[in-house]
C-alpha cells in the first residue's frame, strides 16, 4: 500500500516537474529570440547574449586582443559611479576565461530599465501556468473515474486490476468468475466539471505572460468588430511592455558605437501588424 502510493504520488511529481518546465522553456525561448541584433561581430553570439541577459539580467560587450569582440556575464569588482554603474568589471566564462575591465574599456548591456533578468517574471508564470494545466488533468480524469471502490480487502487486488483496465480504456474488462459482486460497491464523487473554466484561466496568464513578453496577442474576447482604436488601446499594454527592455538595449549599442567604432543595432523581431487585420474580415474604420 505504502509501496503504492509512493510511486503515484512519484508519478504525479514527475508530470508537475515537466508541465512547469514545458512552460518554462517555451517562454524563455520566447523572450531569447523577440530582439533582432544586427551589425555584431562574427565572434558576438547573439544567442548567448540573448541567454546571458535572460538569466542574470546583464553581460559585458568588450573586446580581446586574441579572440576579438565578446559578450559575456561578468562580476561586479566595486566603485560604483554616480549612476550606480559599476567601473570595474571582471568578464567570466564557463572554460575558465576571464579579465578585468573597466568603464573605460567595455560596455554593460542591461536586459531592462530596472536592471534585472526576465528569469524569475517566466519563472512564476510557468508555475501559474503549470497548476493550472494540472489541475485540468485532474479534472479531466475524475469525469473519467469519479467512482470509490469499496470491496473486502481479501479482493482488493482484484477489483485493483479491474480498475486499471478500466483507467486504461479498455475495450472489455474481464474478471474471474468467483469474483464476488454482491460485496463490491461503487459511490460516485460527482466531480463538478470545470476544466473548461479552467482552460479559459489559463488562456488569459498566457496572454498576460506574452504581453510581459512585449508580443502581441489577443487577450480579450471579442463579441463583436472593434474598430482600430479600440484595439489598439487594448494593446496598449502589450506596446509599452516593449519599451523597457528594448530602450536598455539600444542605449547599450549606443555606447557600444561610440567606443569601438561599431555600427551594432537591436530592435523588435516581431513586426507590428496593421491592427485592423485582428478585426474579421480585415475592415477598418468607416
Amino acid at each position: 500500500m505504502g509501496r503504492r502510493k509512493r510511486t503515484e504520488f512519484g508519478e504525479s511529481l514527475l508530470m508537475n516537474n515537466y508541465t512547469w518546465r514545458q512552460y518554462f522553456d517555451r517562454l524563455r525561448q520566447l523572450s531569447m529570440v523577440m530582439f533582432e541584433w544586427t551589425g555584431l561581430p562574427d565572434t558576438v553570439d547573439p544567442r548567448f547574449l540573448e541567454k546571458t541577459l535572460f538569466n542574470r539580467g546583464n553581460c559585458l560587450f568588450f573586446e580581446d586582443e586574441v579572440m576579438g569582440h565578446l559578450t559575456l556575464p561578468s562580476a561586479n569588482l566595486g566603485k560604483f559611479d554616480v549612476y550606480d554603474i559599476p567601473m570595474q568589471r571582471r568578464a567570466y566564462a564557463t572554460n575558465g576565461y576571464n579579465r578585468d575591465l573597466t568603464n573605460k574599456d567595455s560596455i554593460i548591456i542591461y536586459n531592462d530599465y530596472l536592471r534585472t533578468n526576465s528569469r524569475l517574471d517566466v519563472e512564476m508564470f510557468a508555475k501559474r501556468l503549470y497548476n493550472i494545466d494540472r489541475a485540468i488533468d485532474v479534472n479531466v480524469n475524475a469525469q473519467k473515474t469519479p467512482i470509490l471502490l469499496l470491496c473486502d480487502e481479501n479482493e482488493r487486488l482484484s477489483y485493483l486490476n479491474l480498475y486499471k483496465e478500466y483507467d486504461g480504456n479498455a475495450p472489455v474488462i474481464k474478471g474471474t468468475k468467483g469474483l464476488d459482486l454482491e460485496g463490491f460497491k461503487v459511490l460516485s464523487t460527482g466531480a463538478p466539471y470545470v476544466a473548461d473554466k479552467l482552460y479559459e484561466l489559463k488562456t488569459n496568464i498566457w496572454n498576460e505572460a506574452l504581453t510581459y513578453l512585449g508580443i502581441t496577442n489577443v487577450s480579450f474576447q471579442k463579441k463583436e468588430r472593434m474598430v482600430t482604436d479600440e484595439v489598439q488601446r487594448m494593446l496598449g499594454g502589450t506596446y509599452a511592455s516593449r519599451y523597457s527592455r528594448l530602450l536598455a538595449r539600444q542605449e547599450a549599442c549606443e555606447k557600444i558605437n561610440k567606443m569601438f567604432g561599431l555600427n551594432v543595432w537591436v530592435e523588435y523581431r516581431e513586426e507590428v501588424e496593421q491592427v485592423s487585420s485582428l478585426e474579421k474580415g480585415g475592415e477598418d474604420d468607416e
